[in-house]
């Protein structure tokens, strides 16, 4: 069982909020409430409010992460999580390098249908729908094995 589930993507206010809050919102659905997902960045903006895109495109779906703030991903983050969510392959790596004790715990996000999630930061809105598609896709996957 995972009781706690870290989401990890580069800034951490585009593509790893909007997963935590998806995720979140799943498990809850599914029932499975005693789940707790927060998530971080490798080179987090810590303290910065996500992506104005990020926050419109997740008002829309009923979810508010306004109030949210980057935060850098640590190695206490890293050894109390049961399972990291990455959103490149990269990702993984750098957390597997930096923490030993985080090998055979990180997988991407995308881990069941073979993809990554192309990081949105700076670009289109079109780019930013696209990686949601894909986030929306990977916690659906990933909540079957929850």
């Amino acid at each position: 069982m995972f009781n706690n589930i870290l989401v990890v993507c580069v800034g951490n206010i585009c593509r790893s909020p909007m997963a935590e809050a998806i995720l979140k919102k799943a498990l809850e659905e599914s029932g499975k409430k005693n789940c707790f997902v927060s998530s971080a960045g490798i080179g987090a903006l810590v303290g910065h409010k996500p992506d104005p895109i990020a926050i419109q495109l997740m008002q829309d779906k009923g979810v508010d992460i306004s109030n949210y703030c980057g935060v850098q991903l640590n190695q206490t983050l890293i050894r109390k999580s049961d399972l990291i969510l990455v959103m490149e392959s990269g990702h993984k790596t750098y957390i597997e390098n930096k923490e030993a004790s985080a090998k055979g715990k990180v997988f991407k996000l995308g881990e069941w249908g073979g993809f990554e999630v192309p990081d949105p930061y700076k670009k289109e809105k079109k780019e930013f729908v696209d990686a949601l598609q894909l986030i929306e896709k990977g916690v659906m996957e990933w909540l079957k094995r929850i």
